[in-house]
């Protein structure tokens, strides 16, 4: 025999008042339906949600926000044999939700760099906010260019900190240059991670790559983890730029060139957007056989910071 509503004592209460994945959690479990029955059920009525969507829900890892994914709460409601709405009001109100406490307002990488609507675009499609629950702690970026003056690849060693419970990604995202190709360009998980979904946006040259943690973060935690970009797709590159939605944390920047392809000046900058002059421009001088330039940004500041060269 099924298992009705009340057989759980705790689930009318965490109808009535939340949180919105425990409810869903208890729902489940009274009416014992494991989420790949939920997930054919969804499938039937024409909406398509992932098992894997259907555990971060439930895990508190993800909410509901786009459409197709409060179509789909909806849904759950009439196959949970829930009142109409009892799910869909524990949810906050898109208006609620973008005006959340959680930190101070970012900006949106369509603010920040030239191919920002695509990154914004992979993002909503993966169902997490761009900083995903962390902000940065440290980051340390090595970046190499090979002979030909293409950018072959950049190694990260990242310290987060997490400001909300629940937390177990990272989105990092990579921007080729003029020519590069996103299918070809390959995601390196290292210590203390592995890769989850991948995503691409041929037109714009962009990467979005999920890097699942191998613990779950409560809020306060700090992580340490490393990843990289195989590239080596694209043109001669003159810059490398990374672009900061949120104020703080230490970032560390160092450029390595080929022995056969050496700039003949480089210069650290910041620019408040795409399309901005580059301002508090600095020379950087090679080191000597190792061919590598760098900066340190003790505090970072929203905006861009990059590293610039001449080849002639």
């Amino acid at each position: 025999m099924r298992p009705s509503a009340d057989s759980d004592p705790d689930l009318p209460r965490l109808l009535r008042g939340g949180p919105f994945h425990l409810a869903l959690r208890a729902a489940l479990t009274a009416r014992g339906l494991p989420l790949h029955r939920v997930q054919h059920r969804l499938a039937a009525q024409g909406i398509k949600v992932g098992v894997t969507s259907l555990s971060y829900w439930q895990q508190g890892a993800r909410r509901p926000q786009r459409p197709e994914s409060l179509r789909a709460v909806r849904a759950l409601e009439q196959i949970l044999e829930l009142p109409e709405g009892t799910l869909l009001r524990l949810l906050p109100a898109p208006e609620a939700a973008r005006s959340a406490p959680s930190r101070p307002p970012a900006r949106s990488y369509r603010a920040l760099v030239s191919a920002g609507a695509a990154v914004d675009e992979l993002l909503a499609g993966l169902e997490l906010p761009a900083d995903g629950g962390l902000h940065t702690v440290g980051h340390h970026e090595r970046v190499r260019v090979g002979a030909g003056g293409e950018l072959l690849d950049r190694t990260s060693q990242h310290v987060v900190r997490a400001h909300r419970d629940g937390v177990d990604r990272y989105l990092a995202v990579h921007h080729g240059d003029p020519g590069c190709d996103p299918e070809r360009i390959r995601v390196r998980a290292g210590e203390n991670c592995r890769t989850g979904r991948v995503r691409w946006h041929r037109e714009a040259g962009v990467v979005v790559a999920e890097l699942l943690f191998d613990a779950r973060l409560r809020s306060g935690d700090t992580y340490l983890f490393g990843y990289g970009f195989e590239d080596g797709t694209g043109g001669r590159c003159t810059e490398y730029v990374r672009g900061f939605t949120y104020t703080g944390g230490q970032y560390v920047l160092q450029v390595r060139f080929d022995e056969a392809a050496l700039p003949v000046r480089c210069r650290r900058f910041t620019r408040s957007g795409p399309g901005a002059p580059r301002t508090a421009l600095a020379d950087l001088t090679p080191s000597g056989r190792h061919r590598a330039v760098h900066l340190v940004e003790e505090s970072v500041r929203r905006g861009i910071l990059g590293i610039a060269w001449d080849w002639d």
